[in-house]
């Protein structure tokens, strides 16, 4: 049986927050009732802060990660190894890796992964980019540092079929990060060791041929 509410506004508010991922509409319920409870400056601020958030935020036009200028604060900083890029499918991936203190390269945010079952292809990654930042020189290594899963898998050899005519060294996590796990998920401890610990990408191929 369909909720009856009492305001439109409040239905509203109700739909509208529980277009968020993992809010159902009875937490969105509780959202909404726990902002009208508030002062009216916390719900003001909160508004101001989604609309700033949402007319403020652009992304890094080198690696597509989330930013407040068009080069975002790692790849403008001079301090940063540029000719080590490691490839991540999302911005949270950013912030998981950076949270390690284990890296001073640069990103490559792809925005996915390869998903023929959710109609995801290649063109709809930022993988083409990669190619031609790698291409355009000074790219010494590649990092493939995407989550564990099939998915994650495809898009790896997709990468490494495509940069392999390029002169640049190809890399991926060591598997301290079990099959299946998400980047997202994976401790900080554990994530670091996989980056200082990773392999050819080369040698994991030749294994899967033999």
């Amino acid at each position: 049986m369909e909720q009856e509410y009492a305001s439109t506004l409040l239905e509203t508010a109700v739909n509208e927050l529980s277009r968020l991922p993992g809010i159902g509409r009875k937490t969105a319920l509780r959202l909404a009732l726990h902002i009208l409870r508030q002062d009216e400056k916390y719900g003001i601020e909160l508004g101001e802060a989604i609309i700033n958030l949402r007319n403020g935020i652009r992304y890094c036009t080198t690696c597509h990660n989330i930013s407040e200028t068009d080069t975002c604060p790692i790849c403008s900083n001079p301090s940063r190894d540029a000719s080590t890029v490691c490839v991540i499918e999302s911005v949270k991936d950013v912030m998981s890796f950076e949270n390690t203190r284990q890296f001073n390269g640069l990103y490559h945010v792809l925005g996915g992964v390869i998903s023929p079952m959710d109609g995801i292809g290649p063109d709809q990654l930022e993988i083409e980019s990669l190619v031609e930042r790698v291409a355009n020189g000074g790219v010494k290594e590649v990092i493939l540092a995407l989550s564990a899963t099939m998915e994650g898998e495809t898009t790896n050899f997709y990468i490494y079929r495509r940069l392999g005519t390029l002169p640049v060294k190809i890399t991926q996590l060591a598997r301290g990060v079990s099959v299946g796990n998400e980047i997202e998920y994976t401790d900080e401890i554990t994530l670091g060791r996989s980056l200082l610990n990773r392999t050819l990408f080369s040698e994991s191929f030749n294994q899967h041929l033999q």
